[in-house]
């Protein structure tokens, strides 16, 4: 029986649903149907969800799905307080993800408003060679203001990646990427219930400026999921007993510990496709290499989860890097003499950080203009002090099937949270090992 989502996709009325959901590139012309991969069925797959992120739509010519990337500066902010002139995809860093099926033939455009030539690079992906997006040697570059088509077959399924093979240094640096996803075409086995992905990057935004700076190699000062940072990075949703996969690429310049609290999670699949069961193996973190993806499978149980990068640096916003070890040290005595040269100075970093975002949060340390303070975040408990590379799995019983809507913080059963018993620094006979001489 016929739908009415599936009349409205097979009528052609389906390009006024993709208009609802998100921009088609290009007009629509006579005889042609504009098709949003999540208004509209019928679909094989369960369509992605991406974190801060959206689904490029496609135009069907005659059996070709056509997709049009633009290549273009975008305006984009990592969290409030902290904005870039970054280079992306039609109007966003990442771009948007890519969906299609095994077997599909897909024709991409490529138009370049850059002030440079680029490319588009299909990372993982079976194709010939000239369409795979090497600048000067499997095609020219693409110059400002023209427009290249890119046309395959899919041969393959997986979880795949998109960025530029020309001056890679600046143009992966200021967030040229995206997520490329081929879904089975006869199906999965094991089906899942919810499908996220998310791509890892890290940025050099010194402090007061506005743009990335693509000379560095290490000493990052934002480390994103998808191009924000804790605070704004979106939670994964899921509802108990949800199967949930997570789909995770790498384009930054580090390799990543993921790691999930409250589950063993199965690592499943990468680029190469969804493994063979025998080959799934359990984890709680995976690292994710540079150049990489990796699929993560688990079945969703009550509660809020950290859900991070395990490089603790990885998990902070802006920060000092080769400053003083202030730890343990009484600054008391110069305090006063430092601010007669730096106005506002205050001496921290004696007893920990953690004083950082109480700070930050009092109004004490404004801070560099455009910069975010190095932990953010308030939970039910208190400051999370974190940033960068973490975010939360929020999972209820109640949150209704394909809601992604953020249920807010979990209200745990009574006699399950950690609770103070004294405030006596003595208390107890603890077993403690003695100072050797």
């Amino acid at each position: 029986m016929t739908s009415r989502r599936e009349f409205l996709a097979y009528t052609g009325v389906g390009a006024l649903a993709a208009a609802v959901v998100g921009p088609v590139a290009g007009t629509v012309k006579a005889g042609e149907v504009a098709v949003s991969q999540e208004a509209v069925t019928p679909t094989p797959y369960l369509p992605i969800h991406t974190l801060n992120g959206w689904t490029l739509p496609f135009v069907m010519k005659d059996g070709v799905k056509e997709f049009h990337l633009v290549a273009e500066e975008v305006d984009h902010e990592f969290a409030p307080g902290s904005r870039a002139k970054c280079w992306g995809y039609n109007g966003s860093t990442p771009g948007p993800t890519i969906e299609a099926v095994e077997g599909d033939r897909i024709r991409i455009l490529v138009t370049n408003r850059l002030p440079e030539h680029t490319t588009v690079h299909w990372h993982g992906i079976l194709l010939p060679s000239g369409m795979d997006g090497v600048g000067g040697l499997n095609q020219p570059h693409i110059k400002p203001g023209e427009t290249f088509a890119y046309e395959f077959t899919l041969q393959q399924h997986g979880t795949h990646m998109y960025h530029p093979h020309a001056d890679e240094v600046v143009q992966l640096a200021v967030g040229m990427m995206g997520m490329f996803i081929i879904h089975p075409r006869a199906g999965e086995a094991v089906p899942v219930d919810r499908d996220y992905c998310f791509l890892l990057h890290n940025w050099a935004l010194h402090p007061g400026t506005y743009r990335p700076d693509p000379s560095i190699m290490q000493n990052f000062d934002l480390w994103t999921f998808n191009s924000k940072v804790f605070p704004a990075i979106d939670p994964l949703v899921a509802r108990t007993g949800e199967r949930v996969r997570v789909r995770v690429g790498n384009l930054s310049m580090w390799n990543h510990p993921i790691h999930m609290h409250g589950v063993q999670y199965l690592v499943t699949g990468s680029d190469g496709g969804r493994w063979p069961q025998n080959q799934w193996r359990s984890e709680t973190t995976e690292i994710v290499g540079v150049g990489q993806t990796r699929d993560i499978e688990f079945v969703a149980v009550p509660g809020d989860w950290a859900f991070h990068c395990h490089m603790s640096h990885h998990t902070m916003n802006a920060m000092g890097h080769g400053i003083p070890n202030a730890l343990g040290v009484d600054q008391s005595g110069i305090e006063a003499d430092i601010r007669q040269m730096l106005p506002g100075f205050m001496s921290m970093g004696r007893s920990g950080m953690a004083e950082h975002q109480e700070h930050v949060d009092m109004g004490m340390l404004p801070g560099p203009e455009n910069t975010l303070a190095m932990m953010m975040g308030k939970g039910p408990y208190g400051n999370l002090e974190m940033g960068g590379m973490f975010t939360t799995v929020k999972v209820r019983d109640e949150i209704p099937p394909g809601s992604y809507a953020d249920p807010g913080w979990y209200k745990a059963p009574e006699g399950t949270v950690a609770a103070r018993i004294s405030t006596d620094p003595n208390f107890g006979n603890p077993t403690r090992r003695k100072p050797t001489a």
